[in-house]
């Protein structure tokens, strides 16, 4: 399936959120790969930006707002038990309530942006997740990007 900006990462149901729990389980106990984040807080919007590898699959945080996911290059996203291939560049439409595990078959940038008042990048990833203190972003903050404007 090549997504379209009208498509929608729905939420996650129970089941589906069991098994991306259960990789992602899998997951955190074998090495991780490091990914500089570049956070951005401009103009109320957060933006949160990575490089996934080719080869590396990653599992995101449980989303708890609504925000806008902007794709370039060429993932498998596991999303609500569906996996969905996008190439190329996208702009998807993230539902809050959802949680998905990604694999870059090449190098793969993506951008999570929402609309927020947060002044802080440790307010805006409170904001969007409940699982902030899992990001990676926390546990390597020498190596992540952050620009904050007050605007």
């Amino acid at each position: 399936m090549t997504p379209t900006a009208t498509d929608i990462i729905r939420p996650i149901d129970e089941a589906a959120l069991a098994s991306v729990r259960a990789v992602e389980s899998d997951m955190l106990a074998v090495d991780q790969t490091q990914l500089p984040v570049h956070h951005t807080l401009h103009g109320g919007a957060y933006t949160r930006s990575l490089r996934i590898p080719a080869g590396v699959m990653i599992c995101g945080a449980l989303i708890k707002v609504p925000t806008t996911l902007i794709v370039s290059g060429n993932v498998t996203v596991w999303a609500n038990g569906e996996a969905i291939d996008i190439e190329g560049y996208q702009v998807l439409v993230g539902a809050a309530g959802r949680k998905q595990i990604f694999y870059a078959h090449l190098d793969t940038d993506m951008t999570m942006v929402f609309a927020t008042s947060a002044k802080t990048v440790d307010e805006a990833e409170r904001e969007f997740t409940e699982e902030w203190d899992m990001l990676a972003s926390r546990e390597h903050p020498d190596i992540n990007t952050e620009i904050v404007t007050g605007e």
